[in-house]
């Protein structure tokens, strides 16, 4: 079945792309773009207004502008789907330790539903298992609807960041490693268990309990011994690092992206800018965390205080030296909702005092390259997977239009999951 849209503002994930009339299927488990075409008298030159100012530019006198917009499905390179979804409160540590593993599937789920709805049509998980593992083979083969789902499991050390989301009495912890050799054990572990890249802490935490930011998570060698091994099954491999000693181990290493980055030097974000390694900010869960919000710990807090207190401006001046800051916002259900991640890009633009240009592409075409998906995702072309969303306004030109309370439709993998298509 082939379905289209005429008349639209199209921004292509780089650039404004002209008033065009959008043509994709329904075929199969993915829908893709079959044409973009321009319309008789509607179409002015790429990378002009898509409104008229009256003064001969933009679209000219004689041509009204587009009523309604379409940008790539937004990409959120850093999530934990696992988490309560239930209306009704719960702890947040306590939760996954007292679910089960089924009925955590059906949350995650549900999470995915709703960052759908919030115009976010690919999330990375980077705390995956099985839970995560079987909702993406549902997704793909159709038996759900969600995201595409790119999914890390997590090799961490015993009494590591990941580690100390669970008490020391509690029975059921998830996976350690200690030593190079069990570390290459455990990414092998995930390879076979059909994971898509890694993810290793190499600092503390916050939300953890017990440890600091400022705790050194693997030695160099068991860093070295996981990025080696995971790069051979070619997977990326997401680095947690929140300090400037963690993230330098990091870069030093061979990481492929940097996860918070919060304590960035201006030498580490020169260098971070000379390579292809991304940034995911995190913005919005530090500074709620930090503010107390959400039920969290004193010690929570005051580590999250402790990070923020010189953050914006670290991240500023990485911003203007080049870092490629993308969108990840670290969100859980709880902290963050899975329906905030355009405040997280309006937030961006307004930190690294971006154009709003920049900040969508934070969060789409650049987002796709961070994740290893930039041959699919994340742009608009003919023959790639219809992801978009079709929005009142011009995000592209005005960051405040990127906002959930704008979006007309939300189309993943070429069928509609949230909203109602325009008609042609």
């Amino acid at each position: 079945m082939n379905q289209s849209l005429s008349g639209v503002a199209l921004w292509n994930g780089s650039r404004f792309d002209g008033i065009r009339r959008l043509e994709w299927n329904t075929a199969g488990a993915d829908g893709t773009i079959t044409a973009i075409t321009s319309e008789p008298g509607t179409s002015p030159e790429p990378g002009a207004s898509p409104v008229d100012s009256g003064q001969g530019s933009g679209l000219g006198s004689a041509t009204a502008p587009a009523e309604f917009s379409v940008i790539p499905g937004l990409i959120d390179t850093h999530v934990h789907l696992v988490g309560n979804a239930a209306a009704t409160p719960a702890d947040f540590l306590t939760w996954p330790l007292t679910t089960r593993p089924e009925e955590q599937t059906l949350h995650a789920l549900a999470h995915s539903l709703e960052a759908m709805r919030g115009g976010v049509t690919t999330v990375r998980d980077l705390a995956a298992d099985d839970i995560q593992f079987s909702l993406r083979r549902a997704v793909d083969a159709g038996v759900v609807t969600g995201p595409r789902l790119i999914a890390h499991g997590v090799v961490n050390m015993t009494a590591g960041h990941s580690d100390l989301f669970i008490p020391p009495a509690f029975p059921l912890r998830k996976p350690v490693a200690d030593g190079p050799d069990a570390c290459r054990a455990l990414v092998r572990h995930w390879a076979r268990a059909g994971t898509d890249g890694i993810k290793i802490p190499v600092s503390g935490g916050v939300l953890s309990v017990g440890d600091k930011s400022a705790w050194r998570n693997y030695t160099r060698a068991e860093i070295a011994a996981i990025v080696d091994e995971a790069h051979a099954f070619g997977m990326l491999v997401a680095a947690h690092a929140h300090t400037e000693a963690g993230i330098q181990i990091a870069l030093d290493e061979g990481i492929d992206s940097i996860e918070h980055g919060t304590l960035m030097t201006a030498e580490q974000a020169a260098a971070i800018a000379s390579t292809r390694v991304t940034v995911a900010p995190t913005l919005l869960i530090n500074e709620r965390i930090a503010a107390g919000e959400n039920g969290v710990s004193a010690e929570q807090s005051a580590k999250a205080q402790e990070l923020v207190v010189n953050r914006n401006r670290l991240m500023r001046d990485a911003a203007d030296l080049g870092v490629d800051f993308v969108l990840g916002t670290d969100a859980n259900g709880h902290h963050v909702k899975f329906g905030d991640q355009m405040e997280e890009v309006r937030l961006m633009a307004a930190l690294f005092g971006w154009t709003a240009e920049r900040a969508l592409q934070a969060a789409t075409s650049r987002a796709a390259a961070a994740i290893g998906r930039s041959s699919s995702v994340g742009t608009l072309e003919t023959g790639r997977p219809a992801d978009f969303l079709v929005m009142r306004g011009t995000p592209w030109q005005n960051i405040d239009d990127l906002h959930t309370g704008n979006i007309v439709a939300v189309v993943s993998r070429g069928r509609v999951v949230a909203g109602v298509l325009p008609r042609s």
